[in-house]
Order: structure tokens, then sequence, then C-alpha cells
């Protein structure tokens, strides 16, 4: 299979990155009016990356609105040449929200949705056991994910180019079955047209219109996946903090509304919130570990455990991770 060929990214470019990073489904007139560009402008420097694969949108689900889903994080250790394999293996699951390596190269991270009880202990206690390669792995139910990281720009847009692009929250629906297919479609394509959608769904545009506004109140979390080396992010890490009880939600919060966040979840097991963060390079990350994090008073210990290697996220396979 011919590889594709991504375009070299500009300031420009960048900016229309995070924009859509922010605001997964925003129009391209939003975009240019948020960013100061023309309407044409942004789809002309905005398409292709569409269509090399560069940015690729999809929907993730609120788990407090699916009540059977598990979310649940393991931190998998595995023979360390067999480790793309494994990684390779879980990124094909279709419950896998993020799989990255981690630390020395015998580590892998997963996120996953897992649909119920009996999913979970199939895992745990099927699968895991009777892969050779896996030596051990702990698992960390997450317990809350705190939304405001999910507005993540990688710092390359201002606060008030943000708010051009974030819509007023609507209310939470119930949940009607056409939801679950609109749900469906939009996760192997964030940015499908009404009509598709609808068409998906047996129902008209406008239907599928007001269904998607209202689900994104919180039911759905829109998302736009892009590598991270292309905005200038050199160094990603997961940090397992340990805070004091009554600093937990605290902590979680205010790590949340970082710009160098891009997920915050508090979790079962010996640390309590798990942080996925983005720098520049090392020294911004330092700097984040050393202002940011010393900062919380609350925070008792804390383990970065670098990322390698980006394998999925959210729900979709990287180009050439496998």
């Amino acid at each position: 299979m011919e590889k594709v060929r991504h375009l070299e990214l500009d300031e420009a470019d960048r900016r229309i990155a995070a924009a859509l990073l922010a605001s997964p489904r925003a129009s391209w007139r939003a975009v240019g009016r948020a960013l100061g560009l023309s309407e044409r402008t942004v789809v002309r420097r905005a398409a292709p990356m569409f269509h090399d694969g560069t940015l690729r949108a999809t929907v993730v689900r609120h788990p407090v609105w699916f009540p059977g889903l598990i979310p649940l994080a393991l931190r998998i250790r595995c023979r360390p040449s067999r480790i793309r394999a494994i990684a390779a293996t879980l990124a094909r699951r279709p419950d896998t929200i993020w799989v990255d390596v981690l630390g020395g190269g015998d580590e892998i991270s997963v996120i996953l949705f897992l649909d119920g009880p009996d999913a979970r202990n199939t895992l745990l206690l099927r699968d895991l056991p009777a892969t050779p390669e896996v030596e051990s792995w702990t698992s960390h139910v997450l317990l809350r994910v705190f939304p405001a990281a999910f507005d993540w720009s990688g710092g390359l847009l201002t606060d008030e180019e943000l708010s051009g692009l974030r819509p007023p929250a609507p209310a939470r629906p119930a949940l009607l079955p056409i939801d679950h297919e609109l749900i469906a479609a939009l996760t192997e394509d964030g940015r499908a047209s009404y009509a598709d959608l609808a068409r998906r769904a047996g129902t008209t545009p406008l239907t599928a219109r007001r269904r998607l506004e209202s689900l994104t109140g919180g039911v759905i979390r829109l998302a736009t996946e892009v590598d991270l080396a292309r905005l200038g992010i050199r160094a990603e890490a997961l940090l397992w903090i340990t805070a004091a009880p009554g600093g937990l939600e605290e902590a979680g919060r205010r790590l949340s509304r970082h710009p160098q966040v891009r997920f915050t979840a508090a979790t079962t097991g010996p640390a309590n919130l798990l942080v996925a963060v983005a720098a520049a390079d090392l020294d911004a990350l330092y700097r984040f570990l050393n202002d940011t994090l010393g900062a919380l008073e609350r925070v008792v210990t804390a383990e970065v455990t670098p990322i390698l290697a980006g394998v999925k996220r959210t729900g979709l396979v990287r180009p050439g991770s496998l």
C-alpha cells in the first residue's frame, strides 16, 4: 500500500487544526471568523488535512449517559519484543479509546469503554491471562472524567478565539433510539453532513441537526484526532497522581483547565488522578511538573510515564502506528 504523504503544516494550518480540536464540527465560516481568516482560506487549508488523514473527526460517548459502560484504564507490562504486536491487537478492539506505548518500551496504557461486567471479566480474567507475552497488569476504573480538558487546543489559540468557537451548552436530553444511530455514524466520521447523518438514522437533516445539538450537551464528546508532533508537541506523558482525598476534586478541575492537559480523570487504585500532558518539549514538561503540579498543595505524589508512541487516540488508530 502506498504511504500517504502528509503536507507540511505552517502556522495558519496549525491554528486551523487547533480550532478544529477545540470545536470539531465548527463550520469553515465559524473557524475563519474566530481566527481572522476568510472562509475560502480555511477550506483551502483544512480540506487537504482531512483528506490525507492529518485530521480525523469522531465522537466518544460519556459513560454517565450510558450506564452499561465500564470506563477502565489498564497499565499492561509485556515482553518488549512483542509490545508492538500487543498494542496493535488492543488498538483493533472496538472498545479501546486510547492505546499508548509508555516508558522504557515494556508498558502499554489503555483506556477502554467496556460494555458491562461480562466484557470486563472476559478481558481481565480470560484474555489477558491467556496472553503469554503479557507479564502483569493493573486496572483502574475511571470514576469521573473532568470535561474542561476536552477544549484542548494545544495552546495555539487565545481565550477570545476559543470563545468564538464554543456554542452555548444545550440542556441534556433523554436518549432516543435515533440517537444511537447518529452516534454510530459520527464515530466513523465526526464531520459527516446532516444529510448523511439523516440517511443513516432514517430521519430528516433538520431532526438530525437538532438531536446532535442536544447530544453535545454532555451525552457525547465531539473530538478531532491529530498527530500532535505536527502541531509542535514533542513531549507527551501520563501522570499518575495521588491527591489527598479532600483535594481530589480541586486538583482534577485545576489540572483539566491547564492548556497543556489533554485528559484528566479520577481513578481507583494507588493513584487517584490520571492526567495526559502534551508539552512543546521536555523543558516545558519540566516547568509544568515544577510550577503547575508543584503549586497544588493537596498533591502527595506523582509518577511521570513518558509516552513513546500513540497507537490509538479517541477511538481512532493512528495511521502508520501499527
